[in-house]
């Protein structure tokens, strides 16, 4: 695990990733290794639905755990307040503006919501006055969502583009 502090002045090269509130320990765990592989850093911000220690999340991020940068928010004031520089880009269903549209710096944080589950939607925090952007992935109209880590690792690798692949191979 890294501090919050840690976190905000680490350079990068690529944006950091939040998931608000994850309830699937599969997706965390697959989302430990999209960052492994890409030198994103990982924000979580609980309540989470599950344990840090789940075989799920293990499993899902394979031997990777040791190689990621994962930094575990109380709550998402603190993910604000520990960012202060950074630029959050929420991605949501409900935005107009594509994903593509945005030119993505390493400061920015790429954040999602919670899988679809027993807690409401949380508009205060994917709308609220700290979002720079709300930005959507293209779906045909007729089907619901795809998978959170799907739509993390299509954004990471869109930013980290962006940026040249800096750090990669």
């Amino acid at each position: 695990m890294m501090t919050a502090r840690e976190a905000a002045e680490t350079p990068t090269t690529t944006p950091h990733l939040c998931y608000y509130s994850p309830r699937i320990p599969g997706n965390t765990g697959s989302a430990i290794r999209l960052c492994a592989v890409t030198g994103t850093i990982l924000h979580l911000v609980e309540p989470l639905g599950f344990n840090l220690r789940d075989t799920k999340l293990r499993r899902a991020g394979l031997d990777y755990h040791d190689m990621a940068h994962v930094v575990l928010h109380p709550n998402f004031e603190d993910l604000v307040e520990s960012m202060p520089n950074s630029r959050i880009i929420a991605f949501t269903a409900h935005a107009t503006k594509l994903y593509t549209e945005v030119e993505y710096k390493p400061t920015d944080i790429l954040l999602f919501g919670p899988e679809p589950g027993n807690i409401p939607d949380p508009m205060d925090i994917m709308a609220g006055p700290h979002v720079a952007e709300q930005v959507r992935l293209p779906m045909r109209p007729s089907l619901r969502s795809l998978n959170l880590t799907n739509c993390a690792s299509i954004a990471i690798y869109e930013a980290w583009r962006q940026l040249g692949f800096d750090g990669g191979q």
